[in-house]
């Protein structure tokens, strides 16, 4: 089975959002807030649905990062998961953790605490290239000012 998802990596102000997710004490840890890509809704869309359902952030994308992928079990077999990142910039530090899906804690980390608290290789790695980008375009004077 494939399956498609998009997520954000959110910044302000240099510092990162992530999600603390328990469900059950069995997919527990550290994320950056992701989903499932709705029909009829382009990536883009999907990706600032996501942040703003599990995260409480109203976000901005300011370009594309890239896509990570794995593999998971299910009842009925393996699943292909595809997820597309985009990096995105939110006008504050205000986040509020979607209970519904078992976030119980959210946060903007600077971007060492953000990346060792993050608990998947592929997400440590698509943050790494989120936050070249992000000094890239500080340094141009590309990024949204957020004074």
């Amino acid at each position: 089975m494939e399956a498609t998802s998009c997520g954000g990596i959110v910044i302000y102000r240099g510092k990162i959002l992530v999600l603390y997710k328990n469900y059950n004490n069995k997919h527990e840890g550290w994320v950056m807030p992701k989903g499932t890509v709705e029909p009829g809704e382009t990536f883009e869309q999907t990706a600032l649905r996501e942040v703003k359902e599990e995260a409480g952030v109203d976000a901005e994308i300011i370009s594309y990062i890239g896509k990570s992928q794995y593999t998971f079990h299910v009842r009925e077999g393996f699943v292909e998961k595809e997820v597309h990142w985009y990096l995105m910039s939110s006008s504050g530090y205000q986040s509020v953790p979607q209970r519904e899906e078992f976030f119980t804690d959210s946060g903007y980390y600077k971007f060492h605490e953000a990346y060792h608290l993050l608990q998947y290789p592929n997400e440590q790695q698509i943050l790494k290239d989120a936050y070249a980008e992000y000094k890239r375009k500080r340094h141009a004077g590309e990024w949204p000012d957020q004074s």
